[in-house]
């Protein structure tokens, strides 16, 4: 095995992962239900038990087959979360559950489930990345039909729309993936059989969605999908153990473009050998620093064959490299590839000994790589463009060459007396090496001519003339000449890579610049502007951006200001480009008479806009450098547009399950703790008006006060909901005035008296506690509700404490009970609407704390809960003091006697 030194940003990459913590991922992958995935990952899990592993089934959906229920005893079974959902008890995955018992290997059957509304996430597959993230291994089961790519795929063939779907991106990070497959002729025995559907829903599943083509064509795609599984994590392997030699376990084609006329026929000849071997194919094309000398008619005839095969089905790369073959070879041993597709040279068999071949250093340097050279028919042999010697560079560069070898003999004449020649010879090339890299090759080549011709006129006997008396001298001026030439030649081409290389530095800070601003910017309007003012400055063209909405009507985007002048008449290129995702306009073969280039913005879920670029010179697209920097901005542009898209979406996911867990809870709590007392108004009401009987006078007050005490709860259960409706509504208008917290506490303690019977409250107000400017009203509700969450769960033998002190500019009240305190974790969420410890406990609907945070709140302070040491909670809150207090009734009196 032919192995080299691996690379370091690799290997880093590679112990960072390993040492994040995460999870590992098995995925049991089917063609369809039925195939045996739960019953593999059941069997699976009993191996792993045996082996003395911690396994736990966190939810598993047996579909009444008895199978598969075979193999549940013998694991541990996490009991079901129930959330009750129109009128129904859903049991779902209890996701902190699993959280707290920590298993090593957990089962999550079915990844593509959607939770209950209320739950944490909207989605089972979230639940398996948060026990990932946990460091939990973890196993599940999902359908083909059910990745996200291949939804609309799925619909074309069967005809069912799939709802429940998972990102493509759970199978690609999944550590292992295990194919279950089976033949469709057994997979509709067992259907008949039974062994998949009740009786009742065989039939029906036979003629419809469990048909035998759909079966194959299912069977298919998971087939496909998991052999595109296998292969990636074949080139993970040999990327990380750093293999560079070739292993055909696929058939991988590459085709090399180049500037000949031959290029659509390679591109052609390598589709159908592609198409032969069912193998994926490349297009590459190897730019060197030549590259940018290229006149617009080669680099368009580059960019055309490009643009064919990628219309043909390939992947198109461009590399950049002074060595074509040697680039060629790394690509194509980094991408596993073993046929490489080359056009047969046509050039003089004397040039390619002198300037060396392509086609000779593939050959000899490919090894295991097979190597196909492709000849041309009659006529493609003739270059497109006819070579002539043309002048590259300025007049004045040559007058330039000219003047420095002139100036370079002046100082070698200075220096003659005192050095040798050999010292003359370097002064000399010194100076073709300034010439090349100022002024290019032709002036280097003239500069080399000139030194020789000017070194010996000047230098050599007999002097001032051409004349060689001593015939060595003949081989020192072809040294000399070579080395100039050889060094203008290197200077040169150092130049050109210095160009190229600040082009892509350019590139770079370019993508740079504007995956910054994307990604520091929000909403699809917004972000569509900023890329448009980035593709105007970078392309110096009009640019306009088209968005599509929900109804897949294309709208465009008009921020601060328009970067295009829009004809309506194009509206027809824009909408074609949007339903064929195709480009079109300037420089394709789809109405290329437009002015405008249109490419469409392609997200990983489809289709989303569309990009109109004019630019001021309409050869500058079709330079392939520029033409593939558009298309990664313009990639870079969808990513971000249908990032915030589902940032959006999510949102208006979350805030739907928030509401609707809001409007189970307010059901829940107000159903009931209305009923409670209306039972026991109404049952009283009926006795009182029973005139059968006979009731003494004790038994009808006793009748009348639970009457009046229910309807005291019904008021404060009113009372609580419209108060934390004004909260909410910012309605409450604070009337702050001066109070002495002795004074607050006690009418709320008064009007606590019958609720406080049987209980003891143990208060310490210490009596020069300053004044506080509060609304009076609203902070007794505070006490009172405090004061009655902790009568609600501390028993009659164990007193409430009741306490205030004054420190650090602030009054702090506390109230503890010895109840049964605060779940870990939980003194937070006790302060969220309609949150309940105990839902089951008489008391009212979780509004009472919620009420206290938002009225402390509005007084500047802040209320917080603990558990105390031993047992019970401790609920503190703090209330601002201001500094200047006002004068007491002694205190003017005697501010007045002075």
């Amino acid at each position: 095995m032919e192995l080299q030194r691996p690379d370091p940003d690799a290997l880093l990459k590679l112990v960072q992962a390993e040492e994040a913590g995460r999870g590992k991922l098995k995925v049991f992958f089917g063609a369809t239900a039925g195939v045996g995935k739960t019953y593999a990952m059941l069997q699976a899990a009993h191996e792993q038990r045996d082996d003395g592993v911690d396994v736990l089934i966190g939810v598993i959906e047996t579909h009444g087959r008895a199978d598969t229920a075979a193999l549940v005893p013998g694991l541990e079974l996490l009991p079901p979360l129930s959330i009750e959902y129109h009128g129904k008890a859903l049991q779902e995955f209890d996701l902190d559950a699993a959280l707290v018992r920590r298993p090593s290997i957990i089962l999550v059957d079915e990844l593509a489930h959607t939770n209950a509304p209320g739950l944490r996430h909207a989605k089972r597959w979230q639940d398996v990345q948060e026990l990932l993230s946990a460091g939990i291994t973890v196993y599940t089961t999902v359908n083909v039909q059910h990745l996200e790519s291949l939804n609309d795929v799925v619909a074309q063939i069967t005809g069912v729309r799939v709802r429940e779907t998972v990102p493509d991106s759970m199978l690609e990070r999944a550590d292992d993936v295990e194919l279950i497959d089976l033949p469709p002729d057994d997979l509709l025995q067992r259907l008949k059989d039974g062994k998949v559907y009740v009786p009742e829903q065989i039939q029906h599943a036979i003629q419809n969605f469990f048909a035998k083509g759909n079966l194959l064509a299912l069977r298919e795609l998971a087939l496909r999908r998991t052999a595109e599984r296998v292969d990636q994590q074949m080139e993970t392997y040999r990327r990380n153990h750093s293999v560079v030699q070739t292993w055909p376990a696929a058939e991988t084609i590459m085709v090399c473009v180049n500037l000949k006329p031959r290029g659509p026929r390679l591109v052609r000849a390598a589709r159908q050998m592609a198409a032969g071997l069912h193998a994926k194919w490349l297009a590459v094309y190897v730019q060197t620093p030549r590259h940018l000398k290229l006149s617009d008619e080669e680099r368009s005839q580059v960019v055309n064959t490009l643009r064919l095969a990628e219309q043909l089905g390939a992947e198109t790369v461009t590399l950049g490299g002074e060595r074509v073959a040697q680039e060629l070879l790394t690509f194509a041993r980094s991408r596993n590839v073993n046929k490489i597709i080359v056009g047969k040279p046509v050039r003089p068999r004397w040039k390619e000994w002198v300037f060396g071949s392509v086609v000779s250093d593939l050959v000899q340097s490919s090894g295991d790589i097979d190597l196909y050279v492709i000849t041309g028919e009659a006529g493609e042999g003739r270059p497109l463009v006819r070579r002539t010697l043309q002048r590259t560079s300025d007049w004045s560069n040559y007058a330039f060459a000219g003047f420095g070898v002139s100036l370079t003999t002046v100082v070698a004449w200075v220096m003659f007396p005192y050095f040798g020649l050999a010292n003359l010879i370097m002064v000399y090339l010194l100076d073709v090496v300034f010439v090349a890299v100022r002024c290019g090759r032709g002036p280097s080549v003239l500069a080399s001519v000139l030194s020789v011709a000017t070194f010996d006129f000047f230098f050599v006997p007999p002097y001032f003339s051409f004349t060689v008396s001593d015939i060595q001298y003949l081989l020192t001026f072809a040294v000399m000449l070579v080395v100039a030439l050889v060094i203008s030649n290197l200077a040169v081409r150092i130049g050109r890579q210095a160009e190229t290389a600040r082009y892509r530095e350019r590139r770079t800070g370019v993508l740079y610049a504007m995956s910054r601003d994307l990604a520091t910017h929000r909403g699809a309007t917004v972000l569509a502007n900023v890329a448009a003012r980035h593709l105007r400055d970078v392309f110096d063209s009009q640019v306009a951006i088209f968005l599509a909405d929900g109804g897949k009507r294309l709208q465009l985007q008009q921020g601060e200001q328009l970067f295009f002048e829009f004809d309506p008449k194009e509206m027809g290129i824009v909408q074609w480009v949007f339903d064929h995702n195709e480009r079109a306009g300037l420089g394709t073969d789809t109405l290329p008479g437009s002015s405008a280039l249109y490419l469409p913005l392609v997200g990983s879920s489809g289709g989303i806009g569309v990009v109109a670029v004019r630019p001021v010179q309409s050869h500058f697209l079709l330079d392939l450098e520029q033409l593939h920097l558009l298309e990664s901005l313009i990639n870079q542009t969808a990513l971000a547009i249908e990032r915030t898209r589902l940032s959006e979406e999510a949102q208006r996911a979350h805030v739907q399950a928030e509401t609707e867990r809001m409007r189970n809870a307010i059901l829940s709590s107000v159903s009931h703790d209305l009923r409670t007392p209306l039972a026991s108004i109404t049952g009283a009401a009926s006795s009182l008006l029973d005139e059968s009987g006979r009731m003494d006078a004790a038994s009808k007050r006793d009748l009348a006060r639970s009457i009046y005490e229910e309807s005291g709860r019904l008021d404060r259960l009113l009372r609580n909901l419209l108060e934390m409706m004004r909260l909410e509504a910012g309605a409450v208008q604070l009337k702050k005035e001066w109070y002495s917290l002795e004074e607050v506490i006690g009418a709320a303690l008064g009007r606590l008296q019958n609720r406080m019977r049987g209980h003891v409250i143990q208060t310490n107000i210490p009596s020069d506690l300053p004044l506080i400017n509060v609304d009076g009203v609203l902070l007794e509700q505070v006490v009172i509700n405090l004061v009655e969450n902790a009568l609600t769960y501390a028993s009659a033998s164990e007193s409430i404490e009741l306490s205030a002190s004054a420190e650090d500019r602030e009054l702090k009240i506390e109230v503890a009970d010895r109840g049964p305190g605060l779940p870990p974790g939980e003194e937070a969420r006790i302060f969220e609407k309609f949150y309940r410890l105990q839902p089951d406990r008489e008391g009212g609907v979780g509004l009472g704390l919620t009420i206290c945070r938002g009225i402390v709140e509005a007084h500047g302070g802040r209320i917080w809960a603990e558990n105390r040491a031993g047992r019970g909670a401790l609920f503190r809150l703090t209330i601002p003091l201001i500094e200047q207090q006002p004068a007491t009734a002694s205190e003017s009196s005697e501010a007045r006697s002075a």
